[in-house]
């Protein structure tokens, strides 16, 4: 039986990697787009069936770059992971539009383009699946990270609407919501640096894992960990306390 193929994005580091490994290590070939060439390759390298886009995502002609890699590699297509994207801390005051904008594109425009263009070879080689790693900031906001809430409830929404639209054609479209992971990208210090803090902290490995539950598990849905499911829920059925918890945490 040929191997399935997958292309996972920001693979060059932390979730990422993680899922790309994951993967090899239960028999996918894995196409890894990044920015990080030197990252890309050394990971290409110690994978067992991996080839490598050096990409950056926001860039106009990245979409289409990646889907001509898929059909170089054969044009069979049963997972996309869309992983990269960015974060940053910043009042709307002091970050402004221009913030917004910088994290819309990065997390939102680019994940949507590329699954613009890979949409029909997911289709073709369906069943198959798409999996986008938003955020638990994507059902509930704090401050000072306004622009990455906002994001990410676009993603989170968008996502929502496509797994309906392309159930009928053989796609299943997962969500998986990280909590605070520690990556290379957030190194969640102020929360490591308390210890009535460090337990809300998981692992890249944990979100891999629910990748494949979203993905070719067939789940809808993940959070990871398990337990911020009840964040939302809380946000709905006690706002005065959500939003005490969420002032805590924004500083």
């Amino acid at each position: 039986m040929a191997a399935r193929t997958a292309v996972v994005t920001g693979a060059s580091s932390g979730i990422g990697e993680a899922t790309a490994r994951r993967l090899a290590g239960t028999g996918w070939r894995v196409l890894l787009v990044a920015r990080r060439a030197d990252r890309l390759a050394a990971l290409a390298h110690q994978l067992a069936d991996a080839q490598r886009v050096e990409a950056d995502l926001t860039a106009d002609d990245a979409p289409e770059r990646v889907r001509a890699a898929v059909e170089r590699a054969g044009g069979d297509l049963h997972l996309l992971v869309n992983n990269a994207g960015a974060g940053g801390r910043s009042t709307f005051a002091e970050g402004g539009w221009a913030d917004v904008h910088r994290l819309m594109t990065l997390n939102f425009d680019a994940p949507v383009r590329l699954t613009e263009a890979l949409l029909p070879l997911l289709r073709a080689s369906a069943p198959s699946a798409v999996v986008n790693v938003g955020s638990v900031a994507g059902r509930t906001a704090r401050p000072r990270v306004g622009a990455y809430c906002a994001s990410k409830y676009a993603f989170c929404g968008w996502t929502e609407a496509l797994q309906l639209e392309e159930a009928p054609h053989g796609v299943h479209v997962g969500l998986v919501l990280p909590g605070f992971i520690v990556t290379e990208g957030f190194t969640q210090a102020p929360l490591a640096a308390r210890a009535r803090t460090r337990w809300l902290l998981s692992t890249p490995d944990k979100v891999a894992e629910a990748i494949l539950d979203a993905g070719p598990g067939g789940r809808p849905e993940r959070y990871v960990p398990r337990p911020y499911g009840v964040v939302p829920v809380l946000r709905l059925l006690a706002p005065p306390l959500w939003r005490r918890a969420a002032k805590a945490l924004g500083h």
